[in-house]
C-alpha cells in the first residue's frame, strides 16, 4: 500500500517550512506528524497547524491566548505540548519559522526512546 498523499494545506506547511530542512509528513491518527530526522515537532489536525512546546516557549503561546491541541472533543480540557501558532504566521516562511525553530529545539531537547531491537 502507498502512502497517503498529504493534503493541500500539509503540502502548503511543508513548503513554509523549507528553510529548516527536509521535513517529512507521515500520516497518524487522522492527522499528519511533521519530523525531521525521525524528531516529531509539529502536527496538522484538520486544516490546524500545531507546533510542539514545553517550559521554554510556551509561554509565547499563552501571552497570545493561542490555543493547546485537544485531541479528544470530548474532553476540552486534555491538552497535548502542541499549540497553534497565530494565524498570520502561515502567511510565509520568515513568519512561520519564528515560531518552528524553537519547536524543532524543544524537539531536540526531548529525550529520545531507544530504538526497539
Amino acid at each position: 500500500m502507498a502512502p497517503r498523499r498529504p493534503p493541500p494545506f500539509v503540502t502548503h506547511v511543508l513548503e513554509l517550512m523549507q528553510p529548516l530542512g527536509p521535513v517529512v509528513a507521515r500520516s497518524m491518527f487522522g492527522g499528519w506528524g511533521l519530523s525531521i530526522d525521525g524528531m516529531n515537532f509539529a502536527l496538522v489536525a484538520g486544516e490546524e497547524l500545531y507546533l510542539k512546546t514545553d517550559a521554554q516557549n510556551r509561554p509565547a503561546y499563552e501571552a497570545l491566548g493561542l490555543p493547546a491541541f485537544a485531541p479528544y472533543e470530548d474532553q476540552p480540557e486534555r491538552t497535548m505540548n502542541y499549540h497553534r501558532p497565530p494565524a498570520d504566521a502561515l502567511e510565509d516562511a520568515d513568519s512561520l519559522m519564528v515560531w518552528v525553530r524553537p519547536a524543532f529545539e524543544v524537539a531536540l531537547r526531548a529525550p529520545r526512546k531507544p530504538k526497539k531491537k
